[in-house]
C-alpha cells in the first residue's frame, strides 16, 4: 500500500499578522480539507503593538493548525524566543530553535536554521556563523548513507540561487542572500527548500543534485521564497504541497527528474562555486571505534559485526556515526565519556552505569553514535535498542527484579534510555507489562521528572535519591559495581554470539 502523502503549508513573514494567517488558513481548509503542518519562514513577529499576539499567548484564540516557526532575525523580536533549544509559544505554535533536525512521527526530516548570516564571533542570538552552519552539516552529512532531508527552512534566501534558472524579478541573488545558506543547501540537497525576508514570491525552477554522466541520479530540490503575509500587492504568501518522506520512498521515484529541471546554482563546471569555500571545515578527529569487550578477557577484540575478529586480520570497520557539534558526555568517542562506567558494548549502541544511579544495576541504553533521540535513530540502531530492552528484560526478571524504561527528549543532546522511543520535546516510559505512556512537553518540564518519580515512596521509596548528586559514590566503587554488572550480564550478552 502506497504511503499517504503529508499536507503541508509553508508560509513567508508574518511579521505579527496572526489574524491575517490563521483566517486564510481555515478557508483553505473549509475549502480543500485539513493540512498537517503549517512552516513559517522569516520574521514571525512585527514591530506592531503586542496585544494581537497576546490573544494566542493566554489562549484567547488559538492557531488552526500545528505551527513551527523559525526564531528573530534582528533584536527587537529577540525577547519572544526565550530557549535557544526552542519551546512552545503558544497554543499549536512551536519556536524550533535556532538550529537543528526536527523528524517527524511519519519519518519526514526537516532541518531549520534560524536568524541572518554574520562571520563574526560570537554571533548575537539574531544570527548564524559559519561555525553554525558547518556544525549543522556535520550532523547529517557525514554518514555514508546521507542522500539529503525532505525540508530545510531558512529565513534568507540561498545567494547565488538565481544562477541557470528562471529570473527572480527585482531581487539580485547574486547581491542578496546568504553564502552560508547556499552552501548549506549544497550539502544537505533538500527536496524543498523554503526562505523569506525579500518580500517578493519566487518559486525557481527545480535544480539537480548530481553531476549528469558523472554521478548516479539524485532527487532534485525545489527551492520556493515566499512574500510576506497580507502584502498590498498580493503576492503570494502561502505554498501548499504534499510529500511523501524520503525514506519512506522507492528510490527510483524518488531521483525522478522534473522536464524542467536545471544545473545547480551553487555548482561551478562541476565544482562547488567558491561560497562554499567560506565555511571552514570542521576539524576531524580520528574516527576513534570502541569495539572491545570490557569483561575480564582481555585482548579480545569484536569487528563491527560483534563477532571475533581472529579469523579475519583486517575486520570491517563500522560506518562513522554522526558526530556532535560540541563535547558531548555520551559520545563513546568522547573523551568526556566516564569508560569505567561502560559494562557491554553492541555494533550500534551500549550499555553503562547511570552515575549516580537509582540502584546497583541501573543503566542506561546509549547508541555510540551522536543521536538527539529515538526518532532521529536508523533502522539498524533502533533493532539494536530494541534487542537490549528485551534482553535486560529477561535480565532483570531471572534476579527477580522489574524494569522501566523511560527517555527524556528535552534539554538533551544525547539520546539516554535509562532502566532502574521532528522533534518536538517529549516523555516516553515503557513498562515491562507491555504499558507505553507519551507525554509531549509543552515548557517547565522538570529535568528529573522520571528519576523523581521512581525515588518517590508510592514506587522505590527512596526519595533521598532523586537528585543523582546526591548519590554519587567514588571511582573505585563505580569500577567495582561495573565489574559486577559485566560479570552477572555475560549470560546473556547477545554481542559475544556467534
Amino acid at each position: 500500500m502506497a504511503q499517504k502523502p503529508l499536507r503541508l503549508l509553508a508560509c513567508g513573514d508574518v511579521e505579527g499578522k496572526f489574524d491575517i494567517l490563521f483566517s486564510r488558513i481555515r478557508a483553505i481548509q473549509k475549502k480543500s480539507g485539513n493540512f498537517d503542518l503549517l512552516l513559517c519562514v522569516g520574521n514571525f513577529f512585527g514591530s506592531t503593538p503586542d496585544a494581537e499576539w497576546e490573544e494566542y499567548k493566554t489562549g484567547i484564540k488559538k492557531a488552526p493548525i500545528q505551527t513551527y516557526v523559525l526564531g528573530a532575525n534582528n533584536q527587537e523580536t529577540v525577547k519572544y524566543f526565550q530557549d535557544a533549544d526552542g519551546c512552545e509559544l503558544a497554543e499549536n505554535i512551536t519556536y524550533l530553535g535556532r538550529k537543528g533536525i526536527f523528524t517527524g512521527s511519519s519519518g519526514l526530516q526537516i532541518v531549520y536554521l534560524s536568524g541572518t548570516e554574520s562571520l563574526n564571533e560570537p554571533v548575537p542570538s539574531y544570527n548564524f556563523s559559519p561555525k553554525d552552519v558547518s556544525s549543522l552539516s556535520t550532523m547529517l552529512c557525514t554518514t555514508s548513507q546521507f542522500k539529503g532531508v525532505d525540508i530545510l527552512l531558512t529565513s534568507p534566501w540561498p545567494k547565488y540561487v538565481g544562477n541557470f534558472g528562471n529570473s527572480s524579478g527585482e531581487v539580485d541573488t547574486k547581491k542578496c542572500g546568504s553564502a552560508l545558506v547556499s552552501s548549506l543547501a549544497m550539502g544537505l540537497k533538500p527536496r524543498y527548500h523554503f526562505a523569506a525576508l525579500e518580500k517578493t514570491y519566487y518559486e525557481r525552477l527545480p535544480y539537480r543534485n548530481h553531476i549528469v554522466l558523472q554521478e548516479n541520479a539524485q532527487h532534485a530540490t525545489r527551492f520556493i521564497a515566499l512574500a510576506n503575509v497580507g502584502n498590498p500587492e498580493k503576492k503570494k504568501y502561502l505554498y501548499a504541497f504534499s510529500i511523501v518522506p524520503m525514506k519512506l520512498m522507492d528510490a527510483a521515484e524518488l531521483v525522478k527528474q522534473p522536464p524542467d529541471v536545471t544545473e545547480n546554482p551553487y555548482r561551478k563546471s562541476g565544482q562547488e562555486a567558491s561560497i562554499g569555500k567560506q565555511i571552514p571545515a570542521p576539524v576531524e578527529e580520528s574516527a576513534c571505534q570502541f569495539f572491545f569487550d570490557l569483561n575480564e578477557k582481555q585482548g579480545r577484540k569484536r569487528s563491527s559485526t560483534g563477532r571475533d575478529s581472529k579469523s579475519s586480520p583486517h575486520p570491517k570497520q563500522p560506518r562513522k556515526p554522526p558526530q556532535p557539534p560540541g563535547p558531548c558526555w555520551f559520545c563513546l568517542a568522547s573523551p568526556e565519556v566516564e569508560k569505567h562506567l561502560v559494562v557491554n558494548i553492541g555494533t550500534h549502541c551500549y550499555l553503562a552505569l547511570a552515575k549516580g544511579g537509582l540502584s546497583d544495576d541501573h543503566v542506561l541504553i546509549l547508541p555510540i553514535g551522536h543521536y538527539q533521540s529515538v526518532v532521529e535513530l536508523s533502522a539498524e540502531v533502533v533493532e539494536e535498542v530494541e534487542k537490549y530492552k528485551a534482553t535486560l528484560r529477561r535480565f532483570f526478571k531471572s534476579r527477580g527484579k522489574r524494569c522501566v524504561v523511560f527517555e527524556r527528549n528535552y534539554k538533551s543532546h544525547h539520546l539516554q534510555l535509562q532502566i532502574a522511543q521532528p522533534g518536538t520535546a517529549y516523555f516516553y516510559v515503557e513498562l515491562d507489562t507491555g504499558e507505553k505512556l507519551f507525554h509531549r512537553i509543552k515548557k517547565n518540564f522538570p529535568l528529573q521528572f522520571g528519576r523523581e518519580v521512581l525515588a518517590s515512596e508510592a514506587i522505590l521509596n527512596i526519595p533521598g535519591k532523586s537528585d543523582w548528586r546526591q548519590c554519587q559514590i567514588s571511582k573505585e566503587d563505580e569500577e567495582t559495581l561495573a565489574r559486577r554488572f559485566r560479570k552477572d550480564f555475560e549470560p546473556y550478552d547477545f554481542t559475544l554470539d556467534d
